[in-house]
């Protein structure tokens, strides 16, 4: 079926089920921001394939709500359907709530997956519903019903994450749990998040591409842990590996009813942004639900001394792989025989090479000329562009390693560019250095160093549709919170031993796109009388193509601090290439 046909099909049920307005988000039923191919029934239904975005379909209408980093994807992706693009965040655009409040009747129903869904953003919408009497129905999975090849779940084999790279043991980790816990008084503890439990449990999987997690739930109490997965995923190592440290196994699809069968009178601690409405109405209505801020989430953000050596390794050998392929594209690109996917997947290659490689952190994003100013251009077959000497190709990047997850972008100058392609380039250089020199004292939000990325930009009237930054798991997802260099308003404090990337960015539509991207790890630098002060320590080491540059828009510790960054580059890489790749790096790191 065509997506109308598809879309159609759905109608149909909706009526069947006396449902008016259908909700499909991008989640899956552990609030992921990755999915594996089962659960992605938003890109199904719409043809959208962008990570972020909620379709809602109604007897008359369909529309898409998705955020600024999608929004010439969208615009392309669905303009061969009936599907209407909604920006969220954009001037008279109405939130989903609002749209629904706004067109449906008194009494008419709102239906939707529940498993889909968190308890947080179901008592938003009854909230914003309640005035006109709307229905909530969380029980349909109505896609389901008509998606007949739908993919199976994963059945890929778990391993297990050894001490030596996690830093800590299970039972630690454990301990941790339970100390905070006690401090709660609180006697179970529902963890629904799949990189959460991964951590927790210092296992790791391939059930979502990119991203090496397993699908599982897990229920700590004072006293033991149940993890709730699909058995055939282990094997004798690791059920041995469970079996030492005390780890009750379950059957995955068991969790609905152990939740059901817990002790009345018991307090139950849990995320209600991280917790599907599905699992929440399991616990029984008289056990005392206490709700709070995901208590793994705020554990692994603080890497350990173990994790913060060996993710600095893990760096380093991500640089080495990214210069030998920035020397080798320089040496081929005038051949006219490259393409935005070949680059991808040499690169890939190259990285593959490297010691403790798993796989890419996420799709590469390979965007030349005016395709970089989708921010999260997917190239295909039939989209990609062949590379030429000149203009500019974003490449946004990154890898899965045993000691670590790293995410680079670099923008790269391939030939001739303008000399306004060369303002933005530098403008966008000048903010990155704004926030890897920031000094602050601790308390200190991303929301509150967000500005300093921007200036330069904003100062030439200009700015970007994404966050500057986001924090970074260890051997798990690319996008790891809670902290967060954004706008949008968040209490999260920058704390010692996070890391968090540096990218911000400038696309002007149907021309270029450009954005230098970094992980900085947040560290304490001095203590004074008028509290502790803190800083970043930039983790990537790769050069910043220096043919994009307008040194006349830069300022003295500008060009200090990009002669210094380069030579740490050189001193950290060049042991580890060969004669010729150390040449040309030396090129390109050299003093301005």
């Amino acid at each position: 079926m065509d997506i109308n046909s598809r879309i159609k099909s759905l109608r149909e049920l909706m009526v069947k089920k006396n449902i008016d307005a259908y909700i499909i988000p991008s989640s899956d039923s552990h609030q992921s921001e990755y999915t594996q191919e089962h659960f992605k029934s938003r890109e199904w239904i719409s043809g959208f394939t962008g990570s972020a975005g909620t379709v809602i379909v109604t007897k008359d209408n369909s529309m898409l709500w998705t955020d600024g980093r999608y929004f010439l994807q969208a615009e392309k992706q669905l303009i061969s359907n009936e599907i209407k693009l909604f920006k969220m965040g954009e001037r008279d655009v109405p939130t989903i709530n609002e749209y629904l409040k706004e067109n449906l009747q008194e009494q008419q129903t709102v239906g939707f997956d529940g498993k889909l869904f968190s308890y947080k953003e179901v008592e938003k919408m009854k909230d914003a519903l309640s005035k006109k009497s709307i229905n909530i129905e969380s029980e349909y999975d109505l896609i389901d019903e008509i998606w007949t090849d739908r993919p199976e779940l994963p059945k890929e084999k778990v391993f297990v994450h050894d001490k030596k790279y996690s830093g800590l043991g299970v039972d630690e980790k454990l301990k941790l749990i339970r100390e905070i816990m006690n401090k709660k008084n609180v006697d179970y503890y529902l963890v629904s998040s799949l990189d959460d439990i991964a951590w927790l449990f210092n296992i790791r999987g391939f059930d979502i591409m990119y991203n090496p997690v397993v699908i599982s739930y897990a229920l700590i109490n004072l006293e033991g842990a149940t993890i709730f997965i699909e058995n055939e995923k282990l094997n004798n190592d690791v059920l041995k590996y469970l079996e030492e440290n005390n780890i009750d196994i379950r059957d995955y699809c068991e969790i609905k009813k152990e939740l059901a069968n817990l002790s009345a009178g018991k307090r139950m601690y849990l995320d209600p942004s991280k917790t599907s409405i599905w699992c929440y109405d399991s616990i029984p209505k008289n056990m005392k639900k206490i709700h709070g801020e995901d208590i793994v989430e705020g554990l692994k953000a603080i890497k350990n001394e173990v994790e913060i050596e060996n993710f600095k390794r893990a760096q380093i050998r991500d640089g080495v792989a990214m210069v030998k392929f920035l020397a080798w594209l320089d040496l081929n690109v005038a051949n006219g025989d490259l393409t935005e996917l070949s680059v991808s997947q040499k690169l890939e290659e190259f990285r593959s090479e490297g010691k403790n490689y798993i796989s890419l952190s996420f799709e590469t994003i390979a965007g030349y000329k005016d395709h970089a100013a989708i921010v999260h251009y997917s190239a295909d077959k039939k989209s990609e562009y062949r590379l030429k000497d000149e203009g500019m190709l974003l490449l946004d990047s990154g890898a899965q390693y045993l000691d670590g997850t790293t995410d680079i972008t670099r923008t790269i100058v391939l030939g001739d560019i303008t000399d306004e392609e060369k303002r933005d380039f530098t403008l966008v250089l000048k903010g990155h250095i704004a926030l890897s020199c920031a000094k602050f004292i601790y308390g200190t939000t991303g929301t509150q160093l967000d500005i300093l990325a921007r200036t330069p930009l904003w100062e030439d009237g200009k700015d970007y549709k994404h966050g500057t930054g986001h924090g970074v798991g260890y051997l798990l997802g690319v996008h790891e919170g809670p902290q967060r260099i954004s706008p949008m308003c968040s209490n999260i404090k920058l704390e010692s031993g996070m890391l968090v990337t540096n990218e911000p960015g400038f696309y002007k539509r149907d021309e270029y796109g450009i954005r230098t991207e970094n992980i900085l790890l947040v560290r304490q630098v001095k203590e004074t009388d008028y509290g502790n002060f803190m800083e970043f320590e930039t983790t990537t080491f790769c050069p910043i193509d220096l043919k994009g540059i307008n040194n006349l828009l830069l300022d003295e510790n500008e060009k200090k601090w990009i002669n210094n960054y380069h030579k740490d580059v050189y001193d950290k890489l060049s042991p580890n290439l060969d004669v010729h790749t150390k040449e040309w790096l030396q090129i390109q790191t050299r003093q301005i």
